[in-house]
């Protein structure tokens, strides 16, 4: 019998191995991003695919570095929300006062802004080092803040120090060179970080220099400026009015 008589004989191309999981077929289709965000690639061919019909029995799954990056992500934000807690909580302990707490914690959103723009300035990109960098932002905006406002309280209870415009620009002028100093000193040590740029083996340490860096110039402007303003206003412990004393 000839097999052509029985059956039909073409050439097509078939796999050289078949893999399963799960007591099904599997089918790897792997690709390299070059040039882009891989997240935006991932939504673009998340768009395609929703648009494809499959043949029965067929599903997509997108794995690989997005996937654990994404997952990472998501650890790195539970870690985020549960330090932001934590920072409160620490605000409360050292300022001694939940007014002068809230007050503190509110304003470190704005020390974030310094590296929200730098990297949208430079590849518009947050990744894992990014999201890295803006926990490191907040933990020296709330240590300058509570450096700040301690000795703030220090000089009123202490120094006999009158509430009011005086008190703040002292405490401003007395805690100047220590938070300029650990800007200073942090930023020096990632300019080489930001100069090398995206070599090999830099993929998390070069976004997440360039958010801190830029952090710490906007957390550094508002404990300098926003935080002693925000004080006048809400750091009044004494039943008297602030002093009108002119700067």
């Amino acid at each position: 019998v000839r097999l052509k008589d029985v059956a039909s004989v073409t050439i097509a191309p078939v796999p050289n191995a078949i893999n399963r999981e799960n007591v099904a077929r599997r089918i790897n289709v792997e690709a390299d991003v070059e040039g882009a965000d891989l997240g935006a690639a991932i939504a673009e061919v998340e768009k395609i695919l929703a648009e494809t019909e499959f043949p029965l029995g067929y599903h997509v799954e997108l794995i690989g570095e997005f996937a654990e990056r994404q997952e990472a992500a998501g650890r790195i934000l539970l870690a985020g929300l549960a330090a932001t807690l934590v920072i409160f909580f620490l605000l409360r302990v050292s300022l001694g006062s939940w007014r002068l707490a809230g007050m503190s914690f509110l304003s470190l959103p704005l020390a974030l802004v310094g590296g929200i723009l730098a990297a949208y300035f430079t590849r518009g990109i947050l990744s894992l080092g990014s999201l890295v960098g803006f926990l490191t932002i907040l933990g020296v905006a709330a240590r300058n803040g509570i450096m700040l406002i301690s000795h703030y309280q220090h000089l009123e209870e202490f120094e006999g120090e009158e509430f009011g415009v005086g008190l703040v620009m002292r405490g401003a002028r007395e805690r100047i060179a220590p938070i300029m100093m650990t800007a200073l000193t942090a930023g020096l040590a990632l300019v080489p970080l930001v100069i090398a740029g995206e070599i090999p083996g830099h993929e998390i340490e070069h976004p997440m220099s360039i958010v801190i860096l830029g952090g710490l110039v906007t957390s550094t402007l508002v404990n300098l400026f926003v935080v002693p303003s925000l004080y006048l206003v809400f750091g009044q412990t004494k039943d008297k009015p602030v002093e009108a004393t002119a700067i």
